[in-house]
């Protein structure tokens, strides 16, 4: 998004402050009012619902990218990861009996059983592997976890892609994970909103996104 809104920028004059945070959190203070002018989701039902509620400009709607996810591991780790999530039954993962908390079964992965305690987060069909209790996000990032499956897109970010390795999973593993966007009934700046939107959906932005693990159309 910052590479994206920087070439916008420099193309068409017009500034562009992006606020990055929960696709949950920022689809309620929308609805509560919040002052944005588009809405970028990581989940493409949270952009169809404000369209439903009369909360999106007609005819905006439109889904960017397809998010993957992948195995990742630490840099130091020794697990071989040519098997893919099989290579979560190694003896390394085995260590005590597996925990989900607050997890639905509809939403727990079907996936080889891991004996390790399992933390989820709000992202998007993200499961982590760790060993304290603190936030999943930073345990992958700091390399405290075991193993994450994570966005490839978080793995392919500067603060990661030179501390881990990954494999993909394979889509057919896991429901679609769908982007989707909008520009906001309630912006002021609905013109500068819908540039920013068309210019998301050029060659060189498509370019981009692939670029930083996205499936785009």
């Amino acid at each position: 998004m910052q590479d994206i809104a920087a070439r916008f920028e420099k193309e068409t004059g017009k500034n562009v402050k992006v606020v990055y945070g929960s696709s949950g959190n920022f689809y309620q203070q929308i609805q509560n009012g919040a002052p944005f002018d588009a809405f970028f989701s990581a989940n493409l039902d949270y952009a169809k619902k404000l369209e439903a509620a009369g909360l999106a400009e007609p005819g905006t709607l439109y889904q960017y990218a397809t998010g993957k996810i992948v195995l990742w591991v630490p840099s130091a780790s020794r697990v071989d990861l040519a098997d893919g999530l099989k290579a979560l039954t190694v003896p390394a993962f085995a260590r005590s009996p597996s925990r989900i908390p607050s997890m639905r079964p509809m939403d727990r992965p079907p996936w080889p059983p891991c004996r390790r305690r399992i933390c989820t987060s709000r992202s998007t069909a993200s499961w982590f592997w760790e060993r304290t209790s603190r936030k999943p996000r930073r345990l992958c990032c700091s390399g405290s976890a075991d193993a994450g499956i994570i966005a490839l897109s978080l793995a392919l970010a500067p603060n990661m892609k030179d501390k881990g390795r990954c494999v993909e999973v394979p889509a057919a593993d896991y429901p679609p994970i769908e982007q989707g966007c909008v520009v906001l009934k309630a912006s002021q700046k609905k013109e500068a909103a819908r540039a920013f939107l068309e210019y998301l959906k050029t060659p060189a932005s498509a370019e981009l996104l692939k670029n930083y693990g996205f499936g785009v159309k």
